[in-house]
């Protein structure tokens, strides 16, 4: 086989596999910022539920940060709080609404960094213990609030 038939097959392949790429790539923006706003919301609604009815994880971690207000009142209302987010934005016209309380409420996720970094760390500042695991996981959910934000004058 000649180096231009080699040469011609490898750019065939090329023009399949940029087609390909074209496909998936019009299928992901197709689909993409719905899953993330729908997952999202999953997460938010269900974190949120699972404090509304005393079986969450964070409780005591919550608790445990904001000190100034009793947890039995402060961990319910922060629930219903995230499941209003998580509705929000579910339901197109409410997307500003639900980033507007997101962007209040995360801040608060950030706290125990500093004042419970025995809780956070294993060793400061990179070894993260599970609770700082879920502390930092936050950082992408800032990121998605920002991709999804960033569509609300789509319709406009």
């Amino acid at each position: 086989m000649s180096a231009e038939t080699v040469s011609e097959r490898a750019r065939a392949y090329r023009r399949r596999f940029d087609r390909l790429d074209a496909r998936i790539a019009a299928w992901m923006n197709r689909w993409g910022m719905g899953v993330l706003r729908a997952a999202v919301a999953v997460v938010f609604v269900w974190f949120g539920a699972l404090k509304v009815f005393g079986v969450s994880p964070a409780a005591e971690l919550v608790a445990a940060t904001v000190y100034l207000v009793p947890p039995e009142l402060f961990v319910p209302v922060l629930g219903v709080w995230e499941v209003l987010i998580g509705l929000c934005l579910l339901y197109r016209p409410l997307i500003r609404v639900g980033i507007f309380l997101l962007f209040l409420q995360l801040p608060g996720t950030f706290l125990p960094i500093v004042f419970l970094p025995g809780v956070v760390f294993t060793i400061f500042p990179y070894g993260l213990t599970v609770e700082g695991q879920y502390i930092v996981k936050n950082l992408v959910i800032i990121g998605a609030a920002l991709v999804i934000g960033s569509t609300v004058r789509e319709d406009v």
